[in-house]
């Protein structure tokens, strides 16, 4: 197992303290850092800045938002960042939902699996820089199919530093999962529920299964957000981390669009994921974060004293997870790895 930092992306403004943190986490030999966006600071440019004190931990995006560039900014984004870290970079894509993505961006969201394979094509289109780059596809057509008609298939005059940066996405149905299996090199995992482990590893199955498949399941990277709260208490641990929950079960997306909502509902706690997320529409959002269970919680998260987190780490290890992405002070990562490396 290994361990990276995740940093996340900004509420109000910059968190504090990331560049001790990112030192640290260097220092004690955690494998990578993540930044992430949803609608306020972008991913690039926090992971350049901070990123640029790291001596040798890997450096990615947890997630870049697909519909914030096209396909080839986004390439040109990741080889740009490739060749600063000297190959220590990996790409997190991801689709995000109908709310950010007509809300935010203007753009249409149906059939998300469709523009993500097409996507994926047309960065590593980019990556491999064999010739100029042209692409016929439903959502994505290069040169544009319209407009003055002088539109010119062209290739990066930069030439990538490695034509396989690699790339994560983003997915939480099965049907995602198994699309990440069978097209990227690892799978950012959110909301993993050591009790589902068989779930998921049927959906990466299915994926490693399909001709052409990119990766062997040996290959395959599993990098999951475990939220970790070190404290005596196991229930005022879980307090601090039960809004976060409320917020995603109730607030990241629509009444009947939620794709958050509906994985606590297949992880077995339907009406619970329903109460939460009425109550959170309602403007209760207290409520709605004391109606999250405690076993909801510790199925997805490492929370109480030391020796109890030591102790559920076992059932983590035995899971397809491969890198465990952790947020918290720097006494945390020191103790997680104590624990993990």
């Amino acid at each position: 197992m290994k361990l990276g930092l995740q940093i996340g992306y900004w509420g109000a403004g910059p968190p504090a303290n990331v560049p001790a943190l990112v030192a640290e986490a260097d220092r004690l030999g955690y494998d990578s850092m993540w930044t992430a966006e949803a609608y306020g600071s972008d991913a690039l440019t926090p992971l350049a800045w901070w990123g640029s004190q790291a001596t040798r931990m890997q450096l990615g995006t947890s997630i870049c938002q697909m519909s914030a560039r096209t396909p080839t900014a986004m390439a040109m984004a990741a080889i740009t960042m490739d060749h600063l870290t000297n190959g220590r970079f990996i790409l997190g894509l991801g689709a995000s939902g109908p709310q950010v993505v007509e809300g935010w961006y203007g753009l249409p969201y149906p059939k998300p699996l469709a523009r993500t394979r097409e996507y994926v094509d047309i960065v590593r289109k980019v990556f491999a820089r064999d010739e100029p780059v042209t692409y016929d596809g439903a959502h994505y057509q290069l040169p544009y199919a319209g407009g003055t008609g002088l539109g010119k298939p062209v290739k990066s005059i930069v030439h990538p530093l490695r034509e396989d940066i690699p790339i994560y996405l983003a997915a939480e149905g099965p049907k995602n999962v198994a699309l990440t299996a069978e097209i990227a090199d690892g799978w950012h995992a959110l909301f993993y529920s050591t009790k589902e482990d068989s779930f998921y590893r049927s959906a990466l199955a299915e994926g490693f299964a399909r001709p052409g498949a990119r990766r062997t399941p040996e290959e395959f990277e599993v990098a999951c957000i475990v939220p970790v709260i070190i404290h005596d208490d196991v229930e005022e641990a879980a307090s601090f981390y039960r809004p976060v929950l409320a917020l995603y079960i109730g607030g990241m997306g629509a009444r009947d669009v939620n794709f958050h909502n509906e994985v606590f509902a297949r992880m077995g706690y339907p009406d619970e994921a329903k109460q939460i997320q009425d109550l959170y529409l309602e403007g209760k959002k207290t409520e709605a974060a004391a109606a999250v269970p405690l076993s909801l919680v510790e199925e997805t998260a490492l929370v109480g004293p030391r020796e109890k987190i030591r102790d559920d780490l076992e059932r983590w290890h035995e899971t397809a997870v491969t890198t465990m992405l952790i947020s918290g002070d720097v006494a945390t990562l020191r103790t997680m790895a104590e624990l993990v490396l």
